[in-house]
């Protein structure tokens, strides 16, 4: 048996981490989704795995990296917000971001073997993370498309992606994998306009093109329809989208705003969402990922209990826990997720005990 001599703290960070091992990746593998219905599995912030009945795996804005990890920067000073950070520009703040990571990594990218796409719904660095890349082009066999906008893409290849990976994509345009085609739509996520690369000033300057930073997704499969709009804000186009489509699941980026920021949809503006996308079920995301926005889901839950009837909603929140699966149709009455409990056949063997009364 080994000791503490033979710890160091290489060994405890490769023993430990990603807190969940291959566990999950194991669950997704050997998950099928049966006719008539589609899988999914929440990974943290926006990142989501989806299966359909055909057996095709796609992957949204997967992040594995961490936040912030120190209160000082290489020269042994504290922090300060760079100027060009997006909420620097948005509130005219001086602090650093205090944005640790408050939660595992449920998932171990260098452990996916069978992928038929990633997908960026834009390029901020909880959306898009370079180990992801590393593993999967290491990893998979053949190149699959990496697609994203243009911003995305462009992160991408100076990571050193090969060209045959990159698919670049815009509002309008679909791409078909496997049995799922993925329709690309604008993105309404107004923090993405603000986030230029280092260094630049936009005082003065013209509006960016949105589209060259962000898009929002329509996922088809045959079962169903997901709507991803990544880190979207509320926005009027949420009502065109809900027109164009017939959406049965979407997502939300929700989380409390600090003073002074508004970068994340409110409880409120993720039921407006929903309302004007017309889906059957609502699902908020992102409120889990950093320990300064972090937010209670259950705030959505209550405040469609309160207004369900008056405003005669056609559509049900859904509270899901992290690392956890949802079955669509199957799960669409489910209001809140919880993990297996285990033990399901108690008492199917000899028990070994000192006297069968001792429990």
């Amino acid at each position: 048996m080994s000791g503490i001599t033979d710890i160091n703290r290489e060994k405890w960070i490769l023993e430990t981490f990603p807190e969940w091992g291959s566990y999950l990746n194991e669950e997704i593998a050997e998950t099928a989704a049966e006719a008539g219905t589609f899988r999914m599995w929440w990974l943290g912030n926006t990142g989501i795995w989806i299966k359909s009945e055909g057996n095709s795996d796609i992957l949204i804005d997967l992040w594995a990296s961490s936040g912030k990890k120190s209160h000082y920067g290489p020269d042994g000073r504290i922090r300060k917000a760079e100027s060009y950070h997006q909420m620097a520009r948005m509130s005219g703040t001086t602090q650093m971001q205090p944005n640790l990571r408050f939660i595992p990594c449920v998932i171990d990218p260098f452990k996916i073997t069978k992928l038929d796409a990633l997908l960026a719904t834009h390029s901020h660095s909880d959306h898009i993370d370079i180990n992801v890349a590393a593993a999967l082009v290491q990893n998979l066999k053949k190149p699959i498309p990496f697609i994203g906008p243009q911003a995305a893409v462009d992160l991408w290849r100076s990571w050193g992606v090969p060209e045959a990976w990159l698919h670049c994509v815009r509002p309008g345009d679909c791409v078909k994998v496997g049995d799922i085609r993925i329709h690309v739509v604008e993105s309404i996520d107004r923090t993405a306009l603000i986030t230029p690369p280092p260094y630049t000033s936009l005082k003065g300057s013209s509006c960016q093109d949105m589209d060259l930073r962000a898009v929002s997704y329509v996922i088809e499969t045959p079962a169903g329809t997901i709507y991803h709009p990544g880190d979207s804000h509320f926005g009027n186009l949420y009502a065109k989208h809900g027109k164009d489509f017939t959406i049965d699941v979407a997502f939300g980026a929700y989380a409390e705003n600090p003073r002074g920021v508004s970068d994340k949809m409110t409880s409120s503006d993720i039921l407006r969402m929903a309302e004007d996308l017309k889906c059957k079920v609502v699902i908020p995301f992102h409120y889990d990922l950093f320990t300064n926005m972090a937010a209670d889901p259950k705030e959505i839950l209550y405040l469609w209990y309160y207004r369900k009837d008056i405003m005669q909603y056609k559509f049900r929140p859904f509270i899901w826990q992290l690392g956890g699966s949802y079955t669509y149709p199957d799960d669409i009455e489910l209001l809140q997720f919880h993990h297996k409990r285990g033990f399901d056949e108690p008492f199917s063997q000899e028990r070994d005990l000192p006297f069968p009364s001792f429990l």
